[in-house]
C-alpha cells in the first residue's frame, strides 16, 4: 500500500522512525527498482545548523518550505544526488534523509548502475559486492535506485518515485548521532535497525 499524504504531514521524528521497515519505489523507463529502507537521518527547521533550511528560504531548499510529501534531492558535494522524504506542514522546513536500504526489486539493474564511471567517481567492480552493499549510503542509495536530481519536487503520491507499506518488520531500530556532518552532531535524529547489513555505520 502506498503511504499517505498523512503519513508525512506529522513531527518528522515521528516520520523518521516510521520510515524504517518502509519500501522505497523507484520506476525508470519502465524499470522498477526497490528497497527496504533500514537507515534515515532527520533534519528539523532553521534552527538545525545541519539542515539546509538554517540560513532561511533560498532557491535551493524551496522544497522542504513545501507541501510534506514531496522529494527534496539535492547534490552533494557536486557529486552524490541524495534524497529526502518532505516532512511536516507547509512553511515548516524539515525532512528525513534516506541514507541506506535493503533492495528487493531490480538487483541486477542496481549492479549495473554501481558499476559506471561517474563524476568524481571510477567505475566500480561490483561482482565483489554483495546485495547489502549496493544501497549502503546516501550516495550509493540514489545510484542504485537510479534517482538524480530530475526526481527533485516529486510527489511521492505518484507512479515515478513513492513509498509503500508492505509490512516488513526489519528488526529492532535504534536512535545515534548524524552522522557524515560537520555540525549538529549531537543531536540523535538517526535511525536504523540495529545489526543490519546494509546500515551505512553502525
Amino acid at each position: 500500500m502506498k503511504l499517505p499524504r498523512s503519513f508525512y504531514d506529522r513531527p518528522t521524528l515521528e516520520v523518521a522512525g516510521d520510515l524504517v521497515g518502509k519500501v522505497l519505489v523507484h520506476v525508470r523507463r519502465g524499470v522498477r527498482t526497490s528497497g527496504v529502507i533500514v537507515e534515515v537521518e532527520a533534519y528539523i527547521g532553521e534552527s538545525d545548523p545541519a539542515c539546509h533550511a538554517a540560513p532561511g528560504p533560498t532557491r535551493r531548499n524551496a522544497p522542504l518550505y513545501g507541501p510534506p510529501g514531496h522529494a527534496y534531492v539535492y547534490l552533494n558535494y557536486g557529486i552524490h544526488s541524495l534524497v529526502n522524504v518532505v516532512t511536516e506542514g507547509h512553511g515548516s522546513p524539515a525532512a528525513v534523509l534516506l541514507r541506506a536500504l535493503t533492495p528487493l526489486d531490480g538487483v541486477e539493474v542496481m549492479r549495473r548502475r554501481r558499476a559506471r564511471a561517474m563524476k568524481g567517481r571510477r567505475a566500480l567492480d561490483v561482482a565483489s559486492l554483495s546485495d547489502h552493499e549496493l544501497c549502503r549510503g546516501p550516495g550509493n542509495l540514489t545510484m542504485a535506485m537510479g534517482i538524480t536530481l530530475a526526481e527533485n519536487c516529486l510527489d511521492l503520491g505518484g507512479e515515478r518515485l513513492f513509498l509503500e507499506d508492505l509490512g516488513i518488520r526489519p528488526g529492532i531500530v535504534v536512535w545515534g548521532p548524524r552522522v557524515g556532518i560537520r555540525v549538529g552532531v549531537d543531536r540523535p535524529w538517526r535511525a536504523y535497525v540495529k545489526d543490519c547489513r546494509s546500515v551505512s555505520r553502525m
